[in-house]
């Protein structure tokens, strides 16, 4: 696997895929904290602040390093108005395999943006950085985002429970093989 560390934003039909800036802090913070977004989140803090934190933090890695998260602001192309954001991670201890994550503000949900903007980091995980494996992890209460998993390719390959605090909670493992990426291409 290598290292981007010249990463160019990602272009789709309808979406601009770029690293996230501080000036993104603000709207992220405001669609994570939506009740019904934080629920899925991994991130416990969502204030602007801290997220601005987080995201000049990322700025220092590149993509395809180990070492943590990177995250990517996604944007409508020609109106520049945010959607969402998508976010990658070398999987620490395991060779080849990247990790995804993704969250697309609910006002623009259910227009395919998920599906596009994950798409296409699906195929700068195998085609830019060489990953061998892409995975996803998702809340098993989280239908959306597993259909968006399953759009693009990822097969379920776990169900699993964990628990915080008292709290007992289900999720699930997605993942993409290089080989089976390019059988389907066939």
């Amino acid at each position: 696997m290598q290292a981007d560390t010249a990463f160019e934003p990602l272009r789709t039909k309808r979406l601009l895929i770029r690293r996230s800036r501080p000036e993104d802090a603000a709207t992220i913070a405001e669609y994570r904290s939506d009740p019904r977004v934080h629920r899925y989140q991994g991130w416990e803090r969502t204030d602007a602040d801290s997220i601005r934190g987080e995201i000049q933090e990322m700025s220092r890695r590149s993509p395809g390093s180990p070492g943590g998260w990177v995250q990517f602001t996604v944007v409508e192309l020609g109106g520049e108005r945010m959607v969402g954001d998508v976010g990658l991670s070398v999987a620490e201890g395991e060779p080849g395999v990247i990790k995804i994550g993704y969250t697309i503000e609910p006002t623009f949900q259910g227009r395919g943006y998920a599906t596009e903007a994950v798409g296409a980091l699906v195929d700068y995980a195998f085609d830019a950085l060489g990953a061998e494996v892409v995975r996803a992890y998702a809340s098993a209460e989280n239908a959306p985002s597993i259909r968006v998993a399953e759009k693009v390719g990822l097969r379920l390959v776990e169900r699993f429970q964990g628990h915080d605090g008292a709290q007992r909670w289900f999720g699930v493992r997605y993942e993409l093989r290089r080989e089976e990426r390019a059988e389907s291409d066939l």
